[in-house]
């Protein structure tokens, strides 16, 4: 019995191994389009900065947890999720529309456009996910 339930172990660990590599690029890429420094702010108990970043990794974990859910095989999933860390990117630069220094609100501690950014985000995921259920 418990060796039937292990079956599906290998498939698994592909896609959390996938979706663990995933999220440290997006992290990676995001934090590199930010003029800020999230991880730099975030050391410094700065939680405009924890909740802008940490609302956006969820608006990017929800379109991979579609993916993976939805995906026809690990190349579907990481196209997916690709498409995911774009829509974010994109929100993060529609976003400082209304609020052009964005960033510099962010570092200085700025709890409001840190929410802003972190909940808009978190709804553009949202909307992403369920998009990609077809």
């Amino acid at each position: 019995m418990i060796l039937q339930s292990l079956t599906g172990l290998p498939a698994f660990l592909v896609y959390f191994c996938t979706a663990i590599f995933a999220v440290v690029v997006y992290l990676f890429v995001y934090t590199r389009i930010t003029p800020h420094d999230e991880f730099k702010l975030i050391r410094d108990n700065d939680p405009a900065a924890a909740v802008a970043l940490g609302l956006s990794l969820l608006g990017f974990t929800l379109p991979l947890v579609s993916a993976i859910a939805h995906s026809a095989n690990i190349v579907d999933c990481l196209i997916w999720s690709l498409i995911a860390l774009i829509v974010q990117i994109v929100v993060y630069f529609v976003i400082k529309i209304p609020v052009p220094n964005l960033s510099a609100k962010i570092a200085a501690g700025e709890l409001a456009p840190a929410i802003w950014l972190g909940l808009s985000s978190l709804a553009a995921g949202a909307l992403n996910a369920a998009s990609m259920i077809y």
